[in-house]
């Protein structure tokens, strides 16, 4: 089973970057870097999501390696194909994620705000 480092580095190969340039062009000490090749750490969550979207990845394929590398997280709300529930998204909120998934999606929240101020400048 190949680890986040291990899918970080095939795309940044795929690429044909180097991985001083991925790390220039996200923000990334080379010492950090090298941790998670050590397995010393991983990247955060923020981290995380930046890399996805830098390399148009989906998270659970960066996080876990489920699915395929090509899907691409979506910036542009879809049709998801619950427009059959009636449910609020407040209730569907309340009713069925687990706060660690609320807390997530909050976090995303955040850095997409962020990365749309930060494009702005």
């Amino acid at each position: 089973m190949q680890s986040i480092y291990q899918r970080i580095e095939h795309l940044i190969e795929s690429r044909g970057m180097t991985k001083k340039a991925f790390c220039e062009n996200l923000g990334i000490s080379t010492g950090n870097f090298g941790d998670w090749k050590r397995g010393k750490t991983t990247p955060s969550t923020n981290k995380l999501i930046e890399i996805a979207g830098y390399f148009e990845v989906s998270l659970d394929w960066l996080i876990v390696g489920r699915g395929s590398p090509s899907t691409s997280v979506m910036e542009v709300r879809e049709n998801y194909g619950t427009d059959h529930m009636q449910e609020t998204a407040e209730q569907i909120q309340a009713s069925s994620l687990t706060d660690d998934e609320k807390d997530f999606i909050r976090e995303y929240l955040e850095f997409t705000e962020y990365r749309k101020y930060r494009d702005r400048e």
